[in-house]
């Protein structure tokens, strides 16, 4: 079975017993964001997916991981992928996941990055203005991410919208350069 195949079935696997368990928007967002620290975190990538470390041992450092910070049911569903061997894999099943689900739903993911976390109000006016940009219903789910200082950057599929303090900075330099 191609690699492709194989993360399309885990992800769907895992999208059918979710939504039957009612939990779709709270487990598939943690599972979101747990997959945006993999891709991040090499050493924990690493250690998920190497088959020489006891599957006990692997499950054990999810749940001191994310023991209290996640649901039992996403717990449940990152112990099971890791259990299965497929660690390697986790950051891409996790990724189709999001994508079937939004599918689903008729709308599209939107990665947002904030140097702070965004209020309710901040995130239906921002997915709001990110549909009516993009022509499609948007989901957003948002990342605290330091780096970005003040502002947003949202990346809806491969088009990214820069809106951070740091890009208009870069912009106002290169004005005065061009100057």
């Amino acid at each position: 079975m191609a690699t492709g195949q194989l993360v399309h079935g885990y992800a769907e696997a895992l999208f059918r017993v979710v939504q039957a368990e009612g939990q779709l928007d709270q487990v598939e967002d943690e599972l979101y964001r747990f997959g945006k620290l993999l891709e991040t975190e090499y050493e924990l990538r690493q250690m998920l997916s190497d088959q020489a470390i006891d599957r006990a041992q692997r499950t054990k450092v999810l749940e001191e991981l994310l023991g209290d910070k996640v649901s039992p049911h996403t717990l449940g569903l990152l112990s099971f992928i890791v259990t299965q061997g497929r660690g390697r894999q986790l950051p891409q099943i996790l990724q189709e996941l999001s994508d079937i689900a939004a599918e689903a739903r008729n709308t599209v993911v939107a990665e947002v990055r904030s140097a702070v976390p965004l209020d309710d109000r901040q995130r239906s006016e921002l997915a709001l203005a990110l549909s009516k940009a993009t022509g499609k219903t948007v989901e957003i789910k948002v990342l605290v991410d330091p780096t970005i200082l003040g502002g947003v950057v949202a990346k809806v599929g491969d088009t990214v919208i820069d809106g951070s303090v740091r890009h208009k900075l870069q912009q106002l330099r290169e004005q005065v350069r061009a100057s």
